[in-house]
């Protein structure tokens, strides 16, 4: 991952103040991670965060971002992220339980500077797209992603196979030779 810390916790306040909160959990958390990077790719060819993503259970998967979101939700005083989210616990049916995420600040200019125009500009589609949906929602939408129907349970996913989606505007070639640079 290639990602300076602020600039993924402005990431994580900007989606924890243009999402509706009480649908932010882990695994939406993880699939708007996702869709960020890789229609971020399909449009200019590169991703946001340079995470490595996995193909589990319920879709991609950035594999450090999960990590650091999981040390936040499970050891706060051993997170990074202890000044951007905290979580919620909310009890669930079956006694299962969510970890709601949520911002510990707004979204301000300060943080917008991380980010190049085409990178706002993707951030505010993720949102527009999923913000206000569940997570079955956005998890069915990764799913018919090649990035997930092209990998095998616990693949790394490769970001040139975001070519391979209709609604890419770059080739596979084009995404090998910007992830050089």
């Amino acid at each position: 991952m290639k990602i300076p810390l602020p600039k993924l916790k402005a990431i994580l306040l900007y989606f924890g103040n243009n999402t509706d909160i009480k649908f932010l959990g882990k695994v939406k958390l993880m699939k708007l991670f996702y869709f960020l990077d890789f229609m971020h790719v399909k449009k200019y060819g590169s991703p946001v965060t340079y995470d490595t993503y996995v193909n589990m259970e319920h879709g991609p998967i950035p594999s450090t971002i999960k990590n650091l979101i999981d040390t936040a939700t499970e050891d706060i005083d051993q997170s990074v992220l202890a000044d951007t989210i905290e979580c919620e616990w909310q009890e669930l049916p079956e006694d299962k339980q969510m970890c709601r995420i949520k911002p510990l600040r707004e979204f301000s200019k300060e943080d917008a500077k991380y980010f190049s125009e085409s990178q706002l500009d993707i951030l505010k589609q993720v949102c527009e797209r999923f913000g206000d949906k569940n997570t079955k929602f956005i998890e069915d939408a990764s799913h018919k992603e090649s990035a997930w129907t092209q990998t095998g349970l616990l693949e790394e996913i490769s970001y040139t196979l975001a070519a391979e989606d209709r609604d890419s505007k770059v080739s596979k070639e084009e995404i090998e030779l910007l992830m050089k640079i």
